[in-house]
């Protein structure tokens, strides 16, 4: 899906809408907020989106028959509503109103959003009573579905965005079981699948029955139409056993949809496999640039290649996203580049496929020099010199995107990023930044990951056992400014995802002259990470939406 897309949101559900029809299905449920793409943000401040996105809701609805389809839009009556439309049979059946609206994280629906207060009703699909919920709802233990059961639904239908994390998948699997089996009755969790701005959606959608067993599991990072076949008839027994699923109020109103059928399928649904931990983020790296670069009608991307290990990992994700004929490579030596660098540089383009040109920044160097040395004169050389090679090669890669209509793309890490240990308007210039949210011990893994996956050293393993270094001085090293990344990525974590103060992190044994210096870098860089372009969120807390401190702040930490 994309956000604004409204017609081609439509036309490919319409297809998969098919695809279900033609598979035998009573019903196909789709993410939430599907028509709008999500998160919509203040587009549905305009009610002329808000309309249009209703009148889509209509014309799926015309193009329906038998198989219903669940439908998430943005809903505009007495307030503005997350809501999930049921269509079948050329019109629209029933209307469910989300109730929990997240306003943490990346969540802002309460913002835009007013709350639902109905359960019901219960769709009648197929002979089944169905009820629709929508993501947050899933949540809250005491929430929509514990009622919707007890009112007498047979399954439950809950429709998501929910944006990945390294590991989200298991949060949510523990989260569902635990409800199917507290409410004895199947849930059927559909997520959506794909890149919007810094967000990725993971999709991995399941299906769990009444006591809390996984049935079967939809492809991480891969748009799936996923067909099961459920037989409710244990769900009555389920609650005759345990009273948790007992119904305790009102039974909930029923919309006759279609009648039940016996459908006779062979094969057991498909329960897909989860990927590793590390194989799981460089998969929602490599969705997140393909799908920022296509969404915003680019085609080709530019990168910065080094011979440095951020650069190579960069280098390999938008190969694997866009192809290798799409992703040019800039090597760009200046009098402090080592040999090792650009061969290193060459090696790594010619393992992957992709072309690209060699700038020298000497010329432009020494130009900057000799214009900058009358009022430099009398000075000690230190990082302004140094940064002056940076925003030279930043300057070179926005004027070849500005002449060839190639996004840049960033090489900066999490770590990086949180200590500012990088050069504003230099090798921070760019249209996304690819591992913004990937930390420098994150990178190693990633990259050894790729290479035993490619049975070969695809990204060279001199790059990765090379020390890390900007190459702006003589025998310039990471280290000479940073803590080693083993120390110094945990505090980041600790500090950033886990909001502990430097008192908690020196509690945790981390050296506390270390951690003091570690939480000034993070503070006073907050006004670097505002100019920065976005990139993919990997972690539970990244700098951006995620996090919004001011930039003028004397919090000491």
């Amino acid at each position: 899906m994309v956000v604004g897309d409204l017609d081609g949101n439509v036309d490919r559900m319409l297809d998969a809408y098919e695809s279900a029809e033609n598979a035998g299905a009573d019903l196909i449920a789709f993410p939430e907020l599907a028509i709008s793409g999500y998160p919509p943000e203040d587009l549905l401040l305009r009610p002329a989106f808000v309309a249009e996105a209703m009148a889509a809701v209509e014309k799926f609805a015309s193009r329906t028959g038998r198989c219903a389809a669940i439908v998430g839009f943005p809903e505009a009556g007495r307030d503005l509503a997350n809501a999930a439309a049921v269509l079948a049979n050329g019109k629209v059946q029933g209307v469910y109103r989300k109730h929990e609206l997240p306003n943490y994280a990346v969540f802002d629906e309460q913002r835009y959003f007013a709350p639902g207060t109905e359960f019901g009703p219960l769709f009648v699909i197929g002979g089944v009573k169905v009820s629709v919920s929508i993501c947050e709802d899933a949540w809250n233990p005491n929430g929509p579905i514990l009622s919707q059961a007890a009112g007498g639904a047979e399954l439950v239908v809950n429709i998501n965005a929910s944006p990945y994390y390294a590991g989200r998948w298991r949060e949510r699997e523990t989260m569902l079981a635990t409800r199917a089996s507290d409410a004895s009755v199947p849930i059927v969790y559909v997520n959506l699948v794909g890149g919007q701005d810094e967000l990725v959606f993971d999709g991995a959608s399941v299906v769990f029955d009444e006591r809390g067993h996984l049935v079967a599991r939809g492809k991480q990072f891969e748009e799936d139409l996923l067909v099961v076949d459920m037989d409710v008839r244990p769900t009555f027994r389920k609650r005759l056993l345990d009273p948790r699923g007992r119904a305790r109020g009102p039974a909930l109103a029923e919309v006759a949809v279609s009648d039940a059928r016996i459908v006779d399928r062979a094969s057991a649904p498909r329960v897909e496999p989860i990927l590793g931990p590390v194989r799981e983020v460089y998969e929602a790296l490599v969705v997140g640039t393909r799908d920022y670069v296509h969404k915003n009608g680019f085609t080709d991307v530019l990168i910065a290649v080094s011979g440095g290990i951020d650069s190579s990992l960069v280098a390999a994700i938008a190969v694997d996203a866009l192809g290798a004929e799409h992703v040019v490579g800039v090597l760009m030596p200046s009098r402090y580049s080592s040999e090792g660098s650009v061969t290193d540089a060459e090696l790594l383009a010619a393992n992957l496929g992709m072309r690209t040109y060699t700038v020298p920044i000497e010329p432009a160097h020494e130009a900057f020099d000799a214009m900058l040395d009358p009022i430099f004169a009398g000075t000690k050389p230190g990082v302004a010199e140094e940064n002056v090679q940076s925003r030279i090669r930043g300057n070179v890669m926005m004027t070849l995107s500005n002449k060839f209509g190639w996004m840049v793309l960033t090489t900066g890490n999490k770590s990086e990023m949180a200590t500012g240990y990088a050069t504003l308007y230099g090798d921070m210039a760019g249209g996304f930044a690819v591992i913004k949210d990937v930390p420098k011990t994150l990178v190693y893994a990633l990259c050894h990951d790729r290479n035993e996956r490619a049975g070969r050293d695809l990204i060279p393993r001199t790059v990765i056992e090379k020390p890390p270094s900007a190459e702006l001085a003589p025998g310039q090293l990471d280290s000479n400014s940073l803590p080693p990344y083993e120390a110094l990525d945990p505090i980041i974590e600790g500090y950033v995802e886990e909001d502990l103060s430097v008192a908690e992190l020196e509690a945790r044994g981390y050296d506390a002259e270390t951690v003091r210096r570690v939480a000034r870098m993070v503070d006073r860089n907050e006004y670097k990470r505002r100019q920065a372009p976005p990139g993919v969120r990997v972690s539970p807390k990244a700098f951006g939406k995620d996090r919004r401190l001011p930039i003028t702040n004397r919090w000491p930490g």
